[in-house]
This record gives structure tokens, sequence and C-alpha cells, in this order.
């Protein structure tokens, strides 16, 4: 697939940002039926069909040269936004190579990777950036591993280290999450960085997934969609910015949702990393504003529908109770009651 690269997209206030009509086809649109609780949807992470988001193990499209640059202001403002305790440096070495040689082998036009034993040369030609460096010589890098690979990578990275029967959350690069904290969470246990999901406690949906995550083979990736809402094209809704973006909750009416309401997914992939044994957790982040929604028919009538049904304590958990309601009338108008056919696929 072609794509076309877009090279002044603009991610926080002064937002310039849009879909081509291809990036909403292949949008990530995470609703199978009309309501929606949870749903866990693990499935093997093999590739999918091309030119979706799921054709290869990372996906680069057309926003791919906008949220590198996002991420190095963000790095910028708060470097705290990559850390990583001192024994995982194993598992950051895991990463550049699992994201390295995945993406000259998905994409060698744009990328380009040479190997002499422990010394490599990194071609980069979207962001212009050479590199020749010692595999395992942190030295030979301008970032540590992580750090330096995240940087020409969309998405969130999460390491979480495997011991004592438990993944604890001891790595990341994390600047585009729905309103959780690396600082806040680093060491975490899988359960306790969970905790303030609604209801998945009691319905026994983390001590599941962990008893899963602890059994995931290298070599096997598995991959999963999680959504949420986020007001205008906004990358960066962590706690440390919320006073940049809180306030926009209340700025959505009826009139402008079209414009400001997007919704949010997340392609949620994990990886057992061979010589660390650690899990790399990656979190990539796909938008779409009402307006591009609603030229997708099935999804404008779904989405109306699967907001009109939510529990309100997921609401509030997604931090949608402020502008829900302005979101369902907008979207009403799209919605004549007909049935919709299951599953993700435009009509």
């Amino acid at each position: 697939m072609q794509i076309e690269y877009k090279h002044d997209e603009v991610f926080r206030d002064g937002f310039h940002y849009a879909n081509s009509p291809a990036a909403i086809r292949r949008f990530p649109f995470p609703f199978h039926e009309d309501q929606y609780m949870y749903s866990v949807n693990i499935e093997p992470h093999v590739a999918g069909p091309v030119g979706s988001v799921l054709e290869h193990p990372f996906d680069i499209d057309e926003h791919y040269i906008g949220e590198c640059r996002e991420r190095a202001l963000v790095l910028e403002a708060d470097p705290g936004r990559c850390q990583a305790l001192p024994h995982m440096m194993a598992a950051q070495w895991d990463s550049l190579e699992l994201m390295m040689t995945s993406l000259a082998a998905s994409y060698p036009a744009q990328f380009g990777l040479r190997r002499d034993g422990a010394r490599w040369h990194w071609h980069n030609r979207l962001l212009g950036i050479e590199q020749s460096f010692v595999f395992g010589d942190v030295q030979t890098l301008p970032y540590a591993p992580m750090e330096y690979i995240m940087r020409q990578v969309q998405g969130d990275w999460v390491l979480m280290d495997h011991r004592h029967d438990n993944l604890y959350m001891d790595a990341g690069v994390v600047t585009t999450q729905a309103d959780w904290s690396l600082d806040f969470d680093l060491g975490m246990t899988f359960s306790e960085w969970h905790g303030p999901v609604p209801r998945v406690h009691e319905m026994g949906i983390i001590d599941r997934a962990l008893k899963f995550l602890l059994n995931l083979q290298a070599g096997a990736p598995v991959r999963r969609l999680n959504w949420t809402m986020t007001v205008n094209p906004r990358l960066d809704t962590s706690p440390e910015q919320y006073p940049h973006w809180g306030a926009d909750r209340s700025k959505v009416t009826a009139d402008n949702a079209g414009e400001l309401a997007h919704l949010r997914v997340e392609l949620q992939t994990l990886f057992r990393l061979p010589r660390s044994h650690a899990i790399g957790f990656g979190v990539r982040c796909y938008l779409i504003s009402m307006n591009e929604l609603a030229t997708v028919p099935k999804w404008a009538a779904r989405m109306h529908r699967v907001l009109r049904s939510l529990p309100d304590e997921l609401a509030d958990y997604k931090g949608l109770t402020r502008y829900r309601g302005a979101v369902i009338d907008w979207l009403s108008r799209f919605d004549d009651g007909r049935p919709l056919s299951n599953g993700t696929a435009p009509e």
C-alpha cells in the first residue's frame, strides 16, 4: 500500500489533524455489536489483511512523521515519560531488536537494517536518521536503546518484568496515554496497574489475563483493541497535562461534537522478549473524529447505540460523563433504528 505521509500535523494547541479516506477505511473500529461492557478480545498477533492496521507487527501510517515529532516535544518537556529501572537493560535491547527487524522487514523502502555480528547499521529514511552502533553497548547510541527506537515508532511501549509469578511494569516510553501516568505506575504489579478499572476484579478478568500472559511464549505475540474518547485530536492526555486538556470536555455540544469528539482506539500488542523474558506491551493510538466516523453509516449508528447503552460507571471511568450526551445527540441523526450486521466491517 502506498502511504502519503503527512508533514504538518499538530496534536496540541492549534490542532491540525485529519484522516484521509484511506485512513478512515482502515481505522480499527472496535465495536462488533450494539452494546459494550468489556471485551478482552485477545487473538494471535499474526499478519492481517493487506493494507489493514494488522498487516505488520508494528503499523506505520500517514501520521508517522507528526506523531514522532509530537513524541520528541513531550520528551523534551518531560523526560520522565521515558523511564526504566536498572535491571531492564536487557529488555531494552530486546525491544530495539524486535522493532528494528520488524520495521525493516515490513517497510524496506522506509527502513533498513544491516547486521554484522554486534555491529549494526540502522537507516530510517522517513526521519533522515542513519546510525551505526554496537548492539549491547549503550555508549554507541545517542539515547538508551528503548528511547532511541521509540522516538521512531508510533504508539507507546511498556516493559513488564516477569518474576515471582507476577508481572511488574518496570520500564516504558509513554507519551500518548489515555489518562494514566508512567511515573505513578512504574514498579506496580499487573493487578495494581489495572486497579482503577471498574468491575474487572469482581469479574475475575485481571486474574485470568495475568495467568494468560504469564504463559505467553516468545514468537507467539497477541493483540487486542481497547477504546475511549478524546476531545480534539490530542495524543498526550496524561494526568501530568490535565490542566491543558481537562477543560476541553466542557466545550463539546450537540452542534460541535462532530468536529471536537474523537473516538480513540488502542491497538494493544504483547510480545514475549527472548533474551530478557520480559513482556513488551505496545499501545498504538488511532484517532478519528465523529465527522470522519459518520462517513461510514454503520459505524455512526453503532457508535450511537454503544454510547447510549454504556454503563454509567464505565462512561465515568473513560472520562465521557460530561460530554457523552452531546455526542449521543449529534450521532442520533445517523441512526434510524435499522438492524446492523455483527462485526466491525462497514455495510
